[in-house]
């Protein structure tokens, strides 16, 4: 008799695989993270670092720029293990799978540059531009009057919210 543990069984090959996004509990991104990547389900977790100090040193941390959210690539076959971790609040399905992926993409592109970049919690009415120059040449944001004409806002529509990101408003031309 083998006592060994039998792996879990394979993923149907006619399964598609989809954007989903995990709302996490609390200070729970990077647990969820780790527990997916056991299960070889493919995660994205924005995050920027942010600089303190304390006692005279300097301490980097890396937090997600999102916070309550992870973003999961896995096929609908495993909706039920993902809920099975206790860092997940809902799991919710992302119908716009294409262009959910784009907005990502160019969250992360501009995360890459490591140019500053925050969030901005909330998304508003504004102008649509394009950055000519740079790093960010060739992507298109949100100009909002709140912010600012030189913050450009890279939108994640789907969760409501969007990175911040400062270009000097001669980078810029409207679409």
């Amino acid at each position: 008799m083998n006592s060994e543990m039998q792996p879990e069984a394979p993923v149907p090959v006619s399964s598609t695989v989809v954007w989903m996004v995990a709302h996490t509990r609390p200070r729970c991104e990077k647990k969820l993270v780790e527990y997916c990547g056991r299960l070889g389900i493919e995660t994205t977790l924005p995050c920027y670092q942010s600089v303190r100090r304390y006692r005279g040193k300097k301490v980097t941390f890396e937090k997600p720029l999102f916070p309550g959210y992870v973003f999961l690539q896995a096929v609908t076959e495993q909706r039920a293990s993902i809920y099975q971790s206790d860092h997940v609040a809902n799991l919710l399905d992302v119908h716009d799978q294409e262009r959910f992926a784009e907005q990502l993409e160019d969250i992360l592109r501009a995360l890459e540059t490591g140019l500053e970049i925050v969030l901005a919690p909330e998304i508003g009415k504004g102008s649509r531009v394009k950055i000519k120059y740079g790093p960010l040449a060739g992507m298109e944001g949100w100009v909002e009057e709140r912010y600012g004409p030189e913050t450009v806002l890279l939108r994640l529509d789907f969760i409501g919210q969007a990175a911040a990101v400062k270009v000097p408003a001669t980078e810029l031309e409207p679409t």
